[in-house]
This record gives structure tokens, C-alpha cells and sequence, in this order.
């Protein structure tokens, strides 16, 4: 199934998204311009994790059209970004050839890296919006962010809160009425189409996603041997009763990692 969702999200991710970004954000030496500007907003939700990152090694996982790693890049990190958009790393390359700046990008799907190991390891794994859904295990992903990691590395994931799902669904919001715990895979638009004249918007393809609770999140990268540090839940905007957000902090720590469930002797 994995196999599946990989190929229809790559076709549907490598049509008019360049001319997606190039309508949301302007032209590459547009965007260069605006992230000398605005470069910590865009990190708002991981500076105060991170710290200072120049000369930190990051690996941005899913890292689209490269705002963040960009933005990083400009601080002094080293920056590499694993996505499997080809008109996603074309967009991503003209920016920071247009901001002066050295950014890795490899075009691959996330748990199929070609020659993974080369890559070496890195201080700061980065995963950020709309990314779990378009796995189907997320233990596999978990498991190539920790291969990744260096002892005491980190790993930050900031994703659209799955309460949020069941909230956003609902028809009546005095009570939520979507299905939290519902994991089918589901057919939607690809996340830019929106930014696209309705006119051109024929021809897009149709991505597939599985969706995740909280539980599911928290286990996963648990069980992959990450020692989760905090789970901040942040509020939305237009109502900051409810989240909308979440970022996981998770590290990477030298100790054995003990089956949650032993085998009985």
C-alpha cells in the first residue's frame, strides 16, 4: 500500500507545483529576498528547540519547496532536504542559488533514499506540515529519522494536530462530529491546487493519505528508540480553545531499547 501512495503523491506532487510556489511566494528571487526579511518567523516553532544553528548538520524530511531549510541555511546550518518532487527541488534549488546559500537536495521518497548511509548523520531531523499522512507505518519513518540521527541529535516534527481532523469535519461546531480514530486512506486534492486559478487546476492529481491519533504518534516514535522530550500542542488560531498544531520533540539517546511488550519465557 505504501508502494501506492508513493506513486500517485509523486505524480500529483510534480505537476504545477513550481508554478504553484512561484504564485504563492513569488519568483525564486523574490522568496530569496523575503527570507533574508522574515527567515526566524518561518523558524518560530523550532529556534527555541534548536538553538543557535550555524554549524549544525539538518536534515529536512519532506522539505517541499525548501522555505525552511532555506531559512536555515541562511543561519549557518548545512542543510539537506530528502523530497520526492522533482518540480519541488527545482523551486527549492533556484531559491538558494538566487540567495547565495549551499543547499543538498536529494529527490527521493523518504524510505527509499538511494545509498541512505552516505548521507552520514545529522544534529536536527526536520519533518514539518502535512507529512504523516502520507505514510502508512510510521514506524518505517521513524526508523530512517533515527538511522539519521547522531547520538544526542534531535528530532522536531511539527504536523497539523489530528484532533484538528475531527474538529475541521464537523458540521456542527458546538461538538466535533469527524471520526478521530478513522485510518483509511483517503483521495484528496494535492495541498497547492488551492493556489492555482481554478482554470488550471485540470489535470492535477489526486493524492492519497492515511491519517494518525496522537497515541499512534507518541508510540511509534517511541518504540524507534527516540526519548520523546516534550509534545507542545498549539492552539488555533481562529478558535485557541482547540489545537491546530503540534510540534514533538524527540532525541536520540545511547541506551538500549527494551521491547514494550517481552516475549514471556
Amino acid at each position: 500500500m505504501q508502494e501506492r501512495l508513493v506513486k500517485a503523491n509523486k505524480i500529483a506532487w510534480e505537476t504545477k507545483a513550481y508554478e504553484a510556489w512561484v504564485r504563492q511566494y513569488g519568483t525564486p528571487v523574490e522568496l530569496a529576498e523575503t527570507l533574508r526579511q522574515t527567515g526566524s518567523h518561518n523558524l518560530r516553532y523550532w529556534l527555541k528547540y534548536i538553538g543557535d544553528p550555524a554549524g549544525k548538520r539538518v536534515l529536512n524530511l519532506l522539505g517541499s519547496h525548501g522555505r525552511k531549510a532555506i531559512a536555515l541555511a541562511m543561519r549557518g546550518a548545512e542543510v539537506t532536504v530528502v523530497d520526492l518532487s522533482a518540480e519541488n527541488q527545482r523551486f527549492a534549488l533556484d531559491v538558494a542559488a538566487a540567495a547565495g546559500i549551499k543547499l543538498d537536495y536529494v529527490c527521493s521518497d523518504a524510505l527509499s533514499i538511494p545509498d541512505e548511509e552516505e548521507l552520514g548523520q545529522f544534529d536536527i531531523v526536520l519533518m514539518e506540515f502535512g507529512v504523516l499522512h502520507y505514510f502508512t507505518d510510521l514506524h518505517a519513518i521513524f526508523a530512517v529519522v533515527r538511522r539519521r540521527l547522531r547520538t544526542n541529535g534531535r528530532f522536531l516534527l511539527t504536523d497539523f494536530h489530528p484532533f484538528a481532523r475531527a474538529w475541521l469535519t464537523t458540521s456542527n461546531h458546538a461538538e466535533p462530529s469527524g471520526n478521530y480514530f478513522d485510518k483509511g486512506i483517503k483521495e484528496s486534492d494535492v495541498a497547492f491546487a488551492k493556489l492555482l486559478p481554478e482554470e488550471e487546476r485540470e489535470g492535477l492529481g489526486k493524492v492519497l493519505a492515511c491519517s494518525w491519533t496522537v497515541g499512534d504518534i507518541l508510540t511509534a516514535a517511541g518504540t524507534a528508540g527516540l526519548f520523546i522530550r516534550t509534545f507542545e500542542e498549539i492552539p488555533a488560531s481562529s478558535n485557541p480553545n482547540v489545537p491546530e498544531f503540534y510540534t514533538l520533540v524527540a532525541d536520540k539517546v545511547d541506551i538500549a531499547v527494551e521491547p514494550l511488550y517481552p516475549n514471556p519465557k
